[in-house]
């Protein structure tokens, strides 16, 4: 016993973890007790150790207030945030080592095979019931245009007409690094990405601004940064490894590191809708990326790598001739099969591409829509088509890159982009600026009347 037990005597950093379940405890009887808790922010916790004298050896978990309230709201504030939200307990446990999906007892599962077995085309029914409240809404018929199409989508997707308005939303920044790099496709140093990733858990990037107009969440997950990242509030360390290869010398990545990429996109998916996002968008950060977005987008179109490969971050004439020399060498080296994603993802692909491709097939199989980004999401959702052609429900277009490979996978996968500026950042800023049309025809079926209720006579 004693000092020898294993416990915060040999682990005086559980102490915090100790004294904050020790918090929760009290929470939880005061509230059976019909007491009020609450945390008090407005001290500066310095001042209060000095006021009530506490030794300096004492560390200040947490100070709250305790006392009888008017009333307590119908489910506690936790619960209205989505803080509540459980996992299906099949998510969160691994038998025996990492990885290993399984309930005890039972044999692993492959998250893979499970995401893409729930996957189903949009609901018949749904969506002739779109299509029918499309024609009575007031208003002439098809005047929407392609807002009407994606209302019904919604439809479909949800299997309930009106669809679920899409909100809250959450643009998922998947970040990571490329070998590629090494051969000259870019000006930029590799290190810009770490600081990118640092600017925007700071708020300082452009999603930043365009998610706080439009009312996003924005969540940055580490699937290959080649630095380590500080934990900070907002990134989710999901790392495989510190960056691809370079696929000009061999495979990106291996095949099981390309799926590792995409399970992360899947349960990147699961817990952020069963966090309470009703939508989801893409986003990525990765210099050099856009190299392999064209290898991509070049395998699963047959386009021609001159045909799909751009500027990028605004590189010279010099420096896309080399560019695209390098996705040319590339695809020549590996003759990649677009009968086998996986096996192109390890090729000459991105770990933010697979986990992108993920976030697809995760989404999909919740029934909840995703907008995608620019080009690199295009390139993910070609690999996530290859996977799983009905993936495609869940997609849809926020806009249309500068970058030709953009135009050549929305082209290929059927998909009409909401938005054409010009852009070529990244970031989930395209898939951001067409956030609200999408909420926009999903509140049109809602609020919109009728002809007949509201009293105007059709022609």
């Amino acid at each position: 016993g004693g000092r020898h037990t294993l416990g915060r005597h040999t682990q005086p950093q559980m102490a915090p973890y100790s004294a904050a379940l020790a918090v929760e405890n009290l929470w939880l009887a005061a509230r059976a007790e019909g007491l009020g808790v609450g945390w008090v922010s407005f001290f500066d916790e310095r001042e209060m150790v000095r006021a009530l004298g506490l030794p300096e050896h004492l560390q200040v978990i947490a100070y709250l207030c305790v006392g009888y309230v008017d009333e307590f709201p119908d489910e506690p504030e936790l619960v209205q945030a989505g803080w509540s939200k459980r996992r299906p307990l099949s998510w969160v446990v691994h038998e025996e080592t990492y990885g290993r999906r399984a309930l005890p007892g039972e044999e692993p599962h492959d998250l893979l095979a499970e995401t893409v077995a729930k996957i189903r085309p949009l609901d018949a029914k749904a969506l002739g019931e779109a299509w029918e409240r499309q024609k009575r809404m007031t208003k002439p018929s098809g005047a929407l245009g392609l807002l009407e199409i994606i209302s019904a989508q919604l439809c479909g997707l949800s299997r309930q007409c009106p669809p679920p308005i899409p909100e809250p939303a959450v643009v998922a920044v998947f970040a990571g690094d490329h070998g590629v790099h090494a051969q000259g496709v870019t000006p930029w140093p590799q290190e810009v990405t770490a600081q990118m990733v640092a600017n925007i858990l700071g708020g300082g990037a452009v999603c930043n601004a365009f998610a706080t107009q439009v009312g996003a969440e924005v969540c940055v997950v580490d699937v290959g940064v080649a630095a380590d990242l500080p934990a900070t509030t907002g990134l989710l360390p999901r790392k495989i490894r510190r960056g691809t290869s370079d696929m000009t010398t061999g495979p990106a990545m291996t095949r099981e590191e390309a799926k590792q990429a995409i399970e992360v996109g899947i349960e990147t998916a699961r817990d952020l809708v069963a966090a309470g996002n009703k939508v989801l968008l893409t986003g990525e950060m990765g210099i050099a990326n856009t190299t392999a977005s064209a290898a991509l987008v070049s395998v699963f179109t047959g386009a021609d790598p001159a045909e799909v490969t751009g500027r990028g971050t605004g590189i010279d004439d010099e420096t896309l001739a080399r560019k695209t020399d390098v996705v040319r060498r590339a695809l020549e080296l590996h003759q990649p099969d677009p009968a086998d994603p996986i096996g192109v993802l390890a090729a000459v692909g991105g770990l933010e591409h697979a986990a992108m491709a993920g976030l697809l097939l995760g989404g999909a199989s919740l029934r909840t829509p995703v907008i995608l980004d620019g080009v690199s999401a295009g390139a993910a959702a070609l690999v996530a088509r290859a996977i799983a052609p009905e993936v495609l429900a869940a997609c849809i277009a926020g806009h249309r890159s500068a970058e030709p490979g953009h135009s050549a996978a929305l082209k290929k996968l059927g998909l009409r982009p909401l938005v054409d500026l010009d852009l070529r950042l990244g970031e989930g800023t395209g898939a951001l600026l067409a956030l609200p049309l999408v909420q926009s025809t999903a509140r049109a079926m809602h609020e919109v009347a009728t002809f007949d209720s509201a009293g105007i006579t059709e022609k």
